[in-house]
């Protein structure tokens, strides 16, 4: 069933673009989809092309903590608002797993008197935890694999209208070789190096959105999203230049230690030209983005100094604090 489905879509198109959404469109099992592909690409029948894709998903217990509550937060409002309860009777009321966690992070937050008798100290919490898991929950971006440390001049500058005489063309940072064109064996230590640049050396949220009747508002109403689930609502757009986008804008946001708007990202819809090489048809958009992820973070902890996040004298114990650090560690 399965190979019958890939042969007889492939007569009438060119190719499978996805064959995770081609199996769920057709009820039929992935894996047996994967394997029919495995046996026709050694038969040397269709060409394949590995897809890896990274995304974030709740696990049972972090969906569990989403529904109702961190265990902190649970045990926070099994204690009565007056008066307090004993430690065997709050037990009894909460999972023991809950409990164990609830104890320990509700006291460590100062939010209940523990003994044997527990009482609240404070009369509201804020759940951060939960609002964190949802905002994972909820958020419908993919991550898109970035391995490729080697790209055509091409596409790397040509297609995006990068001027001929533009630095990053210097023959310093670009290598023209005509043996060997390709290579498909180097050094294991010399990988390792450019991954360790790749991965770590560089703090760049970059990404996009290809569909038809894309428009500046919706560019616009995705970023006011993006940066309204970071607690960021202030806001202001700025015309800019870009090669490959038109319109373009650079991003600012208000930083309350500085008292002033700084920039924190730029963005755009490509342009028609760039995407034209690349086979999209002619009625299709293409809105991007690229954020920093200094200036965001120095706004919402209100730091005024880029050394209290980088450098020997970052301070850990404001990064011990950071919710997102503390989720799933104990």
């Amino acid at each position: 069933m399965a190979e019958e489905a890939i042969l007889g879509y492939l007569e009438n198109h060119e190719e499978i673009s996805d064959s995770g959404e081609f199996a769920a469109e057709r009820g039929i099992d992935h894996a047996e989809i994967v394997n029919v592909i495995k046996s026709l690409h050694g038969f040397r029948f269709v060409d394949t092309q590995d897809i890896k894709r990274e995304t974030w998903v709740l696990t049972e217990e972090g969906k569990k903590y989403a529904a109702e509550g961190s265990p902190e937060v649970q045990l926070f409002l099994a204690v009565p608002a007056e008066g307090s309860i004993s430690k065997d009777e709050l037990q009894k009321k909460l999972d023991s797993g809950i409990f164990k966690i609830g104890c320990s992070q509700a006291g460590k937050n100062k939010w209940v008197e523990m003994g044997k008798h527990i009482s609240r100290k404070v009369q509201h919490v804020e759940d951060k935890v939960k609002d964190l898991l949802l905002r994972i929950q909820d958020a419908s971006f993919e991550e898109m694999p970035t391995n490729r440390y080697v790209e055509s001049s091409f596409w790397n500058f040509d297609a995006l209208f990068q001027p001929q005489q533009h630095p990053a063309r210097d023959s310093h940072d670009t290598f023209f070789l005509q043996v060997p064109s390709t290579t498909r064996q180097l050094p294991e230590d010399y990988v390792e190096q450019v991954k360790e640049v790749h991965e770590s050396g560089v703090m760049d949220q970059e990404g996009l959105v290809c569909d038809r009747g894309l428009t500046l508002s919706h560019l616009i109403g995705i970023l006011e999203d993006f940066f309204s689930r970071l607690g960021m609502s202030k806001l202001r757009f700025k015309p800019a230049y870009n090669p490959y986008t038109e319109p373009s804008m650079e991003i600012f946001s208000y930083h309350e230690g500085f008292g002033k708007w700084v920039e924190i990202g730029n963005s755009g819809m490509f342009r028609p030209e760039m995407l034209r090489p690349m086979g999209f048809p002619e009625d299709v958009s293409v809105i991007a983005w690229g954020l920093s992820l200094e200036r965001p973070t120095m706004i919402l902890y209100g730091i005024d100094n880029i050394r209290d996040l980088f450098g020997h004298k970052v301070d850990l114990t404001l990064m011990k604090r950071n919710p997102l650090c503390l989720i799933g560690i104990r």
